[in-house]
C-alpha cells in the first residue's frame, strides 16, 4: 500500500497539509498573542458552552415536516450555499439556524398559503464536522470527526500531549475571525471533571496545545 494512501487511513496529514497547518499556526498563534485574552471552560456564559443548540450548516441532510401538508413537506441535504429547496418558497436559507429557529421562520413564511402551518425540522444526518489540531501534539492536522466529538477525544486522534506541552495551556479558538479562546486543563479532561468532560466541539473549532 503506497504511504500516502496509509497516511489517509490512519488520520496522519500529508507533507503539503503539515506545511498548511504550520502556516495556520504561524498566523493563530501571533493572532491569539494580540489580544491574549482566554476564558476557563468552567467560567463560559451558557452560549459557548455544552449546552449550546446544533446549528445547520452545508452538508446536513434534515427532514421538513408540513402537518397535514405532505405536498409542501421535504427531505434533503443544505446545499454548499447553505440553502434548501422548498415548495412554494423555492430555495430557503438553512445555514446558520438550529433546526427549532428554522421551522419557526418556515412557519412564519407559510401562513401566506396555510392556516397556522405547523413544521418540524428534523436532522436526519449532520455533517461530519472539521476541527484543526495545533502545537504540541505527535499528529498536528483537521480531522473529520462525528457531531458531539469531545475535546478528549480529538486529542487522542492526534496522539495526545508531547513531553514539551504545558498540561493546563490547551485552548479551543473558536471564531477564527475575531478569536475567543477557552482554556482546559488536560488533568480535568482526563479525570472527566466538571464542564471540560462535557464540552462539545464545533464546526471550525481550532485546538491549540502549547
Amino acid at each position: 500500500m503506497p504511504s500516502s494512501t496509509l497516511s489517509r487511513l490512519l488520520g496522519v496529514p500529508s507533507r503539503r497539509a503539515r506545511r498548511a497547518v504550520c502556516t495556520a499556526l504561524v498566523a493563530l498563534t501571533a493572532a491569539c498573542g494580540a489580544t491574549g485574552k482566554y476564558v476557563w471552560v468552567d467560567d463560559l456564559p451558557p452560549t459557548h458552552g455544552p449546552e449550546g443548540a446544533y446549528v445547520l450548516g452545508p452538508g446536513d441532510m434534515i427532514n421538513i415536516r408540513v402537518y397535514n401538508q405532505e405536498g409542501m413537506s421535504t427531505h434533503g441535504r443544505i446545499r454548499s450555499d447553505g440553502k434548501i429547496s422548498l415548495p412554494f418558497l423555492n430555495d430557503v436559507q438553512a445555514a446558520g439556524y438550529t433546526p427549532s429557529a428554522l421551522a419557526q421562520q418556515l412557519q412564519t413564511r407559510l401562513k401566506e398559503y396555510v392556516n397556522l402551518p405547523v413544521v418540524t425540522v428534523a436532522v436526519d444526518e449532520a455533517r461530519p464536522l472539521s476541527i484543526s489540531v495545533l502545537g504540541l501534539v505527535p499528529r498536528q492536522g483537521v480531522y473529520q470527526v462525528e457531531p458531539g466529538t469531545h475535546l478528549g477525544q480529538i486529542l487522542a486522534l492526534a496522539g495526545g500531549l508531547t513531553d514539551f506541552a504545558h498540561k493546563d495551556r490547551i485552548f479551543v479558538v473558536r471564531n477564527p475571525a475575531a478569536p475567543f479562546r477557552i482554556r482546559f486543563s488536560y488533568d480535568a479532561l482526563v479525570r472527566a471533571e466538571g464542564r471540560a468532560a462535557q464540552f462539545v466541539l464545533q464546526a471550525g473549532d481550532v485546538v491549540v496545545v502549547e
